[in-house]
């Protein structure tokens, strides 16, 4: 009597945490690797003019994404805000893009970590969200954090360095449009409206730059849009998989991703002084992360807006789609 074949063992599923641990590590990775890239081809071509093509091409490969989405999903009455959301993003891009080609990538990425706590602020300012005493300690210790890496009096504080926390700034601006958005609109289409705007935006100050990519230089491009993409894509996954107060410590493995890659590809190392800035920088952000997410749960158990800060049901983390 032949013997029943036995059936395969079923698949290890990962737990949610574990899920969204490991895309968050991956689209570290990506942006890491994405930072690297275009550091290499600031040494032929203008950070302007690798933006657009990151835009370019980053649209390029959500474009069957966007064909099954259907232009309908677009429809909206805040046109004008999504206009704004695209201008602060489209700042905060050509600052991190110029900035990464002129300073160590490892100290611009640790300064890079001051946009939540930028954004925590612009949340109090536009949101009216509460700041109490603990929010503020934390505040505090990370622009502290920002201090200790850029050592003003110490050492001399580079222009470079100062456009980073600009590009933090803006960063903080849109991830505050994008809770204001959120309130009405799908976040696909957030996300779409993001790509349709900054694309054809970007070529404009492009153009006063421009030299045009021989075909070497085109495919690394190709692939500065591809990391852009896997990263956008891993991080929302991340953040859907879990809560955000899981998966955001993980965001903070791009310093030691690009500390690496600056170690062997550029001779460049995080000193000391840095490692520790941003230590305390994202300490800061995690706890400020924990607590607005700790009050969100709270206003929802007891079914009330008021016990929660404005916008609270959104993730307290940065948002997807914030890392350039």
């Amino acid at each position: 009597m032949p013997t029943a074949t036995p059936s395969p063992a079923p698949l290890v599923r990962l737990s949610a945490p574990l899920r969204g641990a490991l895309w968050m590590l991956l689209a570290a990775a990506a942006f890491a690797a994405m930072t690297a890239l275009v550091r290499v081809m600031g040494e032929s071509l203008h950070p302007f003019e690798i933006a657009f093509w990151r835009n370019f091409f980053g649209l390029m490969f959500m474009a069957p994404w966007l064909m099954r989405m259907g232009w309908g999903s677009l429809k909206t009455q805040r046109i004008g805000l999504y206009t704004l959301r695209g201008t602060f993003g489209l700042t905060a891009m050509l600052l991190w893009f110029w900035a990464i080609t002129a300073m160590p990538m490892g100290e611009a990425v640790a300064l890079s970590f001051t946009a939540p706590l930028f954004a925590s602020l612009a949340a109090v300012v536009v949101l009216r969200e509460h700041m109490g005493l603990r929010r503020v300690g934390a505040l505090v210790a990370g622009f502290i954090g920002a201090l200790i890496i850029l050592r003003p009096g110490v050492i001399t504080v580079t222009v470079p360095a100062l456009v980073v926390l600009t590009s933090s700034v803006f960063i903080a601006c849109s991830v505050t449009t994008v809770k204001i958005l959120s309130r009405t609109e799908k976040p696909a289409a957030i996300v779409t409206w993001m790509g349709l705007f900054m694309t054809p935006a970007s070529l404009v100050p492009a153009l006063f730059f421009w030299r045009g990519p021989d075909w070497a230089e085109a495919g690394v491009l190709i692939v500065i849009g591809g990391m852009a993409t896997i990263g956008q894509v891993a991080m929302t996954r991340a953040y859907a998989a879990t809560e955000a107060t899981i998966v955001l410590p993980f965001d903070y493995a791009r310093l030691p991703f690009v500390a690496a890659i600056g170690f062997f590809a550029f001779a460049e190392m995080p000193d000391a002084w840095t490692w520790i800035g941003a230590a305390i920088i994202a300490v800061a952000t995690l706890y400020i992360a924990h607590r607005e997410s700790r009050l969100a749960r709270a206003g929802r158990r007891i079914g009330t807006a008021t016990l929660a800060p404005a916008g609270a049901e959104l993730a307290p983390a940065p948002t997807p789609g914030n890392r350039t």
